[in-house]
């Protein structure tokens, strides 16, 4: 797919459901005693790669378009899938779930396409181990295939040497399941939608700094979900009003859950036009839209705390922070080379290729701004994120930019290609 310079961006857009939310709806409401109604559901691969397993293990889904019914079958309704459970490119199906499937009285192998089979799954298979899991890498590499012996589980007080919403979640599953109270502390709080959304289908998850702390539970019961828009897609659309001059877009009711909404931040620390509208809190996922005007950006130093915060957006951050004037560094970035591909590498890369002033460090980047990009040929080694940054990116650079296989954007959102085109003048 082919990308050149555009007008300015006028419009308004409805991004597509949360894919952290749509997963864990799903997860929840098929171990929920009781139907759970999931609305502004986000249909791309990696929600439908969790459905599927699910279904595979006996519980009733039915899709129509963004709207999902599940019929759950308890804590303990759960069935020995007849073959192994595909988990394609998600790595939140792949950690999540097995947190539930260490407390099943049957066996499992889990596997996932040639990305998941070369992330790391140690993360969750230490922890969930120190709880009586029987959990092993096939392969004995630390990653998928994964096969997963149910056991009875007891709590742990576990603390995670990363800030991790998969790992706490994974952890937090299990111990609705395990005997006593489980513990996660994180050195930074990780994004909250398992402990918001466990205590809105009836489970007892308390925070206190950056410990979860959950009791086992009787049971879990259905619930109606209203599934935000998905800040993560929002931030693509961020950046593009900011970055194209001339350009004013309305992002229509994102998420602002505030273990998620670093790239405001950011945004604004840059110098980025950006207004809050219509908030709203009544879901428990607080949301708001969102409206961007262009700016005059200046790079900033992004560290500590606010990583975890935005880690899917760091990419798109690094690409606008090309067209900020002075320095922009990104620090305690370690886990972008851990993602569908090693984001910090990839962006390098590519960056570079278009013509920009951008150095790799251990863990992270630095990036001098002000400096003209021009078209290249973008290898988004079939990373959503990637693909998606460099088409708003070719969008302000001189020439023709070509993204090598674009099509990868249906993992997260499908109709992203679409919607930027809709706001061309």
């Amino acid at each position: 797919m082919k990308f050149t310079k555009a007008s300015p961006l006028k419009g308004e857009i409805t991004i597509p459901g949360d894919k952290s939310v749509s997963h864990r709806s799903v997860m929840l409401g098929s171990i929920a005693k009781g139907t759970t109604e999931i609305s502004h559901f986000l249909p791309g691969a990696d929600c439908l790669s969790t459905i599927s397993c699910f279904r595979k293990m006996g519980i009733s889904i039915e899709i129509n378009g963004d709207s999902v019914i599940v019929k759950g079958n308890g804590l303990h309704g759960l069935k020995k899938p007849a073959g192994i459970l595909d988990c394609g490119n998600s790595g939140t199906t792949t950690r999540l779930i097995s947190g539930i499937l260490a407390a099943q009285d049957f066996d499992v192998t889990l596997t996932g396409d040639d990305s998941i089979k070369k992330r790391p799954m140690k993360r969750i298979i230490e922890p969930l181990s120190l709880m009586g899991a029987d959990i092993k890498s096939i392969s004995d590499n630390g990653c998928a295939p994964l096969a997963i012996s149910g056991k009875p589980l007891h709590g742990i007080h576990y603390t995670s040497k990363v800030a991790s919403a998969q790992i706490k979640s994974s952890i937090l599953l299990a111990g609705l399941y395990a005997e006593g109270e489980t513990k996660v502390t994180e050195p930074y709080r990780s994004r909250n939608h398992s402990e918001i959304m466990l205590n809105y289908f009836g489970a007892d998850v308390k925070t206190e700094g950056t410990t979860a702390c959950i009791t086992p539970a009787k049971e879990l019961y259905g619930n109606k979900i209203a599934v935000p828009g998905d800040i993560s897609s929002a931030a693509f659309f961020l950046a593009a009003g900011l970055m194209v001059p001339g350009s004013e877009i309305l992002i229509k009711n994102a998420g602002i859950n505030p273990t998620r909404d670093g790239i405001l931040s950011v945004c604004r620390d840059m110098g980025g036009n950006i207004t809050l509208l219509n908030e709203n809190t009544d879901s428990g996922e607080p949301t708001a839209d969102i409206l961007v005007k262009s700016s005059s950006l200046h790079g900033i130093t992004i560290e500590g705390a606010i990583i975890p915060r935005l880690i899917d957006e760091l990419p798109m951050i690094a690409a606008m922070a090309c067209f900020a004037e002075g320095e922009t560094i990104i620090k305690d970035a370690g886990e972008l080379k851990v993602k569908e591909s090693n984001r910090i590498e990839v962006m390098v890369r590519n960056l570079s290729a278009m013509g920009a002033d951008v150095e790799e460090t251990e863990y992270g980047m630095i990036i001098r701004g002000g400096k003209p990009l021009h078209g290249a040929v973008i290898d988004s080694r079939l990373d959503h994120r990637i693909a998606m940054t460099f088409a708003v990116t070719g969008l302000c650079a001189e020439g023709e930019t070509e993204i090598l296989g674009a099509e990868c954007v249906n993992i997260s959102y499908p109709g992203f290609y679409h919607d930027l085109q809709s706001l061309f003048q």
